[in-house]
């Protein structure tokens, strides 16, 4: 499920990923939050403890997510402690539209003040 994270600066969103996330998590919670956003996307996620993974349609949805708001993205920044996700975003960040970073969960005040910057 993905929870969002409340108390953030003007123009951010943000979600913590709580359990499992699968393809309806991003149906239901992110897609709408995003879309709901006005100008630049500036998205903070946070993958912490009480992550467990992603289902299969939540992968696919997550590939999906760039490509479908491949214009309006400003800023993201995944916070995570876990080694396999900053594999993949030190191999596939360039792909992401827009200026990408991890950030340690210790720095998950930084990350939010990195994605409402610039």
């Amino acid at each position: 499920m993905l929870e969002a994270i409340p108390g953030l600066p003007d123009g951010v969103i943000g979600f913590e990923a709580v359990g499992k996330v699968d393809a309806d998590d991003y149906r239901d919670t992110l897609i709408p939050g995003l879309e709901a956003q006005s100008g630049p996307l500036r998205l903070v996620y946070v993958l912490g403890e009480r992550f467990t993974g992603y289902t299969s349609g939540a992968a696919w949805q997550d590939t999906k997510l760039g490509l479908d708001h491949h214009g309006k993205w400003h800023r993201a920044a995944i916070v995570t402690d876990a080694e396999w996700v900053n594999h993949l975003a030190s191999a596939f960040g360039w792909m992401v539209p827009g200026a990408f970073e991890v950030f340690p969960l210790s720095e998950r005040d930084a990350a939010i003040a990195w994605v409402a910057s610039g």
